[in-house]
């Protein structure tokens, strides 16, 4: 009888014991949560995660946020405005966000002229951005905004029938002016033969390929503004006629002819004329870039052996590609015994050189102005090589790889055969577990 109390005493004290043990990992677990956090993200596309643009840019911006948000206490979407500024708290200790219901301070609301659905203000170094919408893509943007202390100016060449800046026609560039004023890079034209020179505040010069030649002192002041150290964007085709003399002054000229790209039909794309360009250059203009940039109508490019600039190609055509000088049959053809030349073949130039003994000139020629066109600017990567090109050229390099958009993938791709496994599990498989379990019970229940 004594041993079996003696048993029965033993397991209680294990019982206890063990109990205590776990009443204490929790209770340690309760406080370890408190002082820590640890979180995973496990979604595909790492949906809950800020993007590496988002991550970089909030490291460039020292000086501390202030986000605050105008909208009243009971809407839920409050929660999840917290949610995502944790995202970037995470990564900017010095980020602050404040509720404040409008119906509390109207007078205040009334002076920012904030309406019924709210507003988000974003503050940085006594500036300010609005937003009535937020999301990652919309708030990185506010913030690259608030970034860029100062307004940049660019400068369009016109008057001579190239692509406006400011036109709505598939093949100018109104899209493309949009994206950099979003960033307040702004676009102005110029006609030389009503100004005599580039305007001063100008940090880059862009051309693209006119329809009729440039006048003898329009010429000249190109030039000049090229001698003196000017940054220089070329946008040509492979059809322009009048960009030859820059071409010379540059120490580059075009390849007889259009790149006809033999891979594209491995993608779907029929059309010879079109480049595909999935490889880059190790350059500070393509540095970490990986996505496909297609060049509708490009001509090849190709450096003078003494040239005073230092040149580097940004990117070149697939190996399957060549120089075709006569008309376009619509068929993809590759002759590697022909004349013409065979790829890869060089589609962008990046030049520099050093003016002065200390200022760096950068000049890029892109055998293709299609590519940022108000017709293809949407496809994959077009929008983000052109904003690359741009801020490299105006020497903002701590924005270059900063895309367009920021936000992750939000949507979901199924193949015909999940379709029809998710179709059938729901339709079937469950409908019988379900049926059959009321089943089971039913038999076990009348057998009772």
């Amino acid at each position: 009888m004594k041993i079996s109390q003696r048993i029965h005493q033993r397991i209680r004290l294990k019982n206890l014991f063990l109990t205590l043990v776990l009443l204490s990992a929790i209770g340690g677990l309760a406080w370890l949560s408190n002082r820590y956090t640890l979180e995973a993200d496990i979604t595909a596309n790492a949906g809950n995660t800020l993007s590496p643009a988002s991550i970089k840019l909030l490291a460039s911006m020292p000086d501390p946020i202030a986000i605050t948000v105008y909208m009243k206490a009971d809407q839920p979407i409050r929660s999840q405005i917290a949610q995502l500024i944790d995202r970037y708290k995470r990564h900017k200790p010095n980020l602050s966000l404040a509720f404040i219901d409008p119906d509390a301070q109207p007078e205040k609301t009334r002076a920012l002229n904030i309406g019924a659905a709210g507003a988000i203000l974003v503050d940085y170094q006594g500036r300010t951005e609005k937003l009535t919408f937020v999301d990652e893509s919309s708030l990185t943007n506010a913030l690259l905004q608030l970034a860029n202390a100062h307004e940049r100016w660019i400068t369009f060449l016109t008057g001579h029938g190239e692509r406006a800046i400011d036109g709505q026609a598939n093949f100018d560039l109104e899209q493309f002016g949009k994206e950099l004023a979003r960033r307040k890079i702004n676009a102005q034209t110029i006609n030389l033969a009503t100004l005599p020179a580039i305007p001063d505040n100008s940090a880059l010069l862009v051309m693209t390929a006119p329809a009729v030649p440039l006048l003898a002192n329009e010429i000249e002041i190109i030039n000049r503004y090229v001698e003196q150290g000017g940054n220089l964007l070329v946008l040509t085709d492979p059809d322009a006629k009048h960009l030859d003399i820059l071409e010379q002054r540059l120490d580059i000229h075009r390849l007889p002819g259009a790149i006809m790209d033999g891979s594209t039909k491995l993608y779907g794309i029929t059309d010879p004329s079109f480049v595909l360009v999935a490889e880059y250059a190790q350059h500070a203009v393509t540095q970490g870039f990986q996505t496909t940039t297609i060049y509708p109508a490009a001509a090849a490019l190709e450096m003078d052996a003494e040239s005073n600039f230092q040149a580097e190609a940004l990117f070149d055509s697939a190996q399957q590609s060549w120089t075709e000088t006569g008309p376009i049959n619509g068929e993809v053809r590759f002759d590697a015994d022909s004349d013409e030349k065979q790829g890869p073949l060089p589609v962008a130039y990046a030049l520099t050189r050093t003016v002065n003994g200390k200022n760096q000139q950068r000049i890029v020629v892109v055998g293709d102005g299609d590519f940022l066109s108000n017709a293809y600017i949407g496809n994959v990567g077009n929008l983000d090589m052109g904003l690359r090109i741009v801020n490299w050229l105006i020497h903002e390099d701590q924005f270059i790889d900063i895309p367009a958009k920021t936000a992750t993938d939000k949507t979901l791709q199924l193949t015909e055969t999940s379709v029809a496994v998710i179709g059938f599990g729901f339709l079937v498989v469950i409908p019988l577990l379900l049926a059959g379990s009321g089943f089971f019970v039913w038999r076990k229940r009348k057998q009772r």
